[in-house]
């Protein structure tokens, strides 16, 4: 599985810690930066991550800042993302059950990095349920998209 991952300077060492893990589970990691703690523009990251889940170049994407609210607005720009801004285990269980998130938003600042870690676990081995009732929410979204 290919999971692209980025961040801005308030997001760097969750991402690292997150990239090692997800690279000791055996997934490979396509990181969209940044690598620096230099003060940067979040959407210049997440935007080329969440495009490349969208494209299906990457099969997940995790996108991180000191709140998680900046990179998910931006990963939400991105055509065929849903990305979910998940604080908890069971906000990233149920975001998979029930919208087929693809993108998960993490804020640095609000979850701890063992709370963060489990996050991304539940997240990426949540199935989604196919009830017909989300996947008929989920095509109104993707409806929006394309104006139809």
């Amino acid at each position: 599985m290919k999971i692209a991952v980025a961040c801005d300077h308030g997001g760097l060492e969750l991402k690292e810690t997150i990239v090692n893990h997800l690279h000791s589970c055996g997934f490979t990691v396509v990181d969209f930066g940044t690598d620096s703690p230099a003060s940067c523009d979040y959407p210049d990251f997440a935007y080329p991550a969440a495009c490349a889940v969208g494209r299906g170049e990457c099969d997940f994407g995790i996108v991180i800042c000191r709140t998680g609210i900046g990179m998910s607005i931006v990963a939400n720009k991105a055509h065929g993302v849903r990305c979910a801004l998940c604080p908890s285990v069971t906000a990233a269980q149920l975001t998979r059950l029930h919208n087929d998130a693809n993108v998960l938003a993490l804020g640095a600042d609000l979850v701890s990095r063992s709370d963060a870690i489990e996050i991304v676990k539940t997240f990426l081995t949540t199935p989604f349920s196919n009830e017909e009732r989300h996947q008929r929410r989920i095509d109104k979204i993707s409806a929006l998209e394309t104006g139809d």
